[in-house]
């Protein structure tokens, strides 16, 4: 082999064992260094944390020494521990009152959460002084159509064309066709009204005629008020949607817990999403509890049904359950009232259906209120909104066409503003 072939072969062999010698040892270097350097860094943070456990030590050392010369002020502070030297063995059992002093306070706050909610509980005014509140502010609203019917009636030997404006009054304040010619009829017959009319004559005459188109020996009490009511006594309300069905429902537990009734709610209106918190709002007004669904949406006899299991566990006196007031259509009206009133019958029967009226919608409204009779079978009319306007016709109509009678009447928005319906009380009060 030449000579100089077998010199390079030498030379690169030299100079690999040389590469590799230098990276092993460049290597062995730099663990070195990173290990060096890991070993400073946790020595820095190992004294850094001892460095805070002592600083942490020592605050809770001043704290500790803090609250015993605190402890040991107000031990001299008292006139009952304030003794000499001795006294020194008692400074640590004194201190044992002194802590528990915040305890005292925590009977106290209990009492002061109980008492809060009671100033809010308001006490509804009685329902014996409500008709007479409304009587007069029935007198004093804007052209009732008694007032109307005594203008013309009042006037000496009356024409056809006044005749014909009594009927027309009548018919514009929603007594209906039938009853308005009945009553022009027995007004015609009247004695007291033909000839030279004596006013006070005219008003006592007008007086009988429509007491007796409105009902004096109806018997307008709530079947919970009745003798031998079941207990719970059950109240369903029902109307469309915007006569003020739940807010009467809210009224409506104000005057029974005015007259000392225990009452609950039942929010089977799931339809509205607004109709539960509203009437929970009335119900916390008077310590009146609700019942309703966690879920917007919930089957409405559902709810019916688990409230009419609480007010029977309970012991309620009435329990009044709210409900929808769409209407989509009849059969589907039908069908769901229908099942509130079954579901709830098996807890409880149910002894009362009443039909929420807005009477400004007048005849307009009649329509509806039969849909609600066939749906459910009502019991009694209560007439919202009866603010003494021309409207004041339509209690007669109404007891006329559905066969029912009024029982409530209101006549304001405030709160109290609903009271059982009396004849003689609404009459005199259109006439005055």
């Amino acid at each position: 082999m030449d000579t100089n072939v077998i010199i390079a072969i030498v030379a690169v062999v030299v100079i690999a064992a040389l590469l590799a010698i230098g990276g092993w040892w460049f290597g062995k270097s730099r663990k070195s260094a990173v290990s060096k350097s890991t070993e400073a860094a946790k020595a820095k943070a190992d004294a850094r944390l001892a460095a805070e456990a002592a600083a942490a030590k020592a605050d809770a050392s001043e704290s500790a020494e803090s609250e015993s010369t605190e402890t040991k002020s107000s031990e001299s502070e008292s006139p009952v521990e304030n003794k000499p030297a001795p006294a020194e063995p008692a400074v640590t059992e004194p201190a044992k009152p002194v802590e528990t002093k915040p305890v005292e306070t925590v009977p106290a706050e209990p009492e002061a959460a109980e008492n809060v909610p009671v100033p809010a509980i308001e006490t509804p005014e009685a329902a014996g002084t409500r008709m007479q509140r409304l009587k007069a502010r029935l007198s004093k609203s804007g052209n009732p159509f008694g007032k109307a019917l005594f203008n013309i009636l009042a006037k000496d030997q009356l024409s056809e064309a006044d005749w014909e404006d009594v009927e027309d009054t009548l018919l514009l304040a929603d007594v209906g066709a039938e009853a308005s010619e009945q009553l022009v009829e027995e007004l015609r017959n009247d004695a007291r009204i033909a000839g030279q009319s004596d006013p006070a004559e005219v008003r006592a005459a007008l007086k009988d005629k429509l007491l007796k188109l409105v009902g004096t020996d109806v018997d307008r009490r709530l079947n919970a008020d009745k003798e031998g009511a079941n207990k719970p006594s059950v109240i369903i309300m029902v109307g469309v949607n915007g006569t003020g069905k739940t807010t009467t429902a809210g009224k409506l537990s104000r005057l029974l817990v005015s007259e000392g009734k225990q009452v609950m709610l039942g929010a089977a209106d799931t339809f509205r999403a607004a109709a539960a918190d509203q009437l929970e709002t009335w119900g916390a007004k008077v310590g009146v509890p609700v019942v309703r669904s966690d879920k917007d949406g919930a089957d409405p006899a559902s709810v019916a049904f688990e409230a009419s299991a609480k007010a029977k566990e309970a012991n309620a006196d009435v329990l009044i359950i709210d409900t929808a007031g769409r209407l989509q259509n009849k059969s589907n009206l039908m069908d769901e009232l229908g099942k509130i009133r079954r579901v709830t019958e098996k807890n409880l029967p149910v002894d009362e259906v009443l039909l929420v009226l807005d009477a400004t919608t007048g005849q307009n409204g009649m329509t509806q209120a039969k849909v609600f009779a066939e749906a459910i079978g009502i019991t009694g009319v209560v007439l919202s909104k009866l603010d003494g306007s021309a409207k004041g016709g339509i209690v007669i109509s109404v007891q006329k066409e559905l066969g029912v009678p009024v029982k409530l009447v209101g006549l304001g928005e405030g709160p109290d503003d609903l009271a059982p319906f009396d004849p003689e009380g609404f009459v005199d009060g259109i006439l005055a």
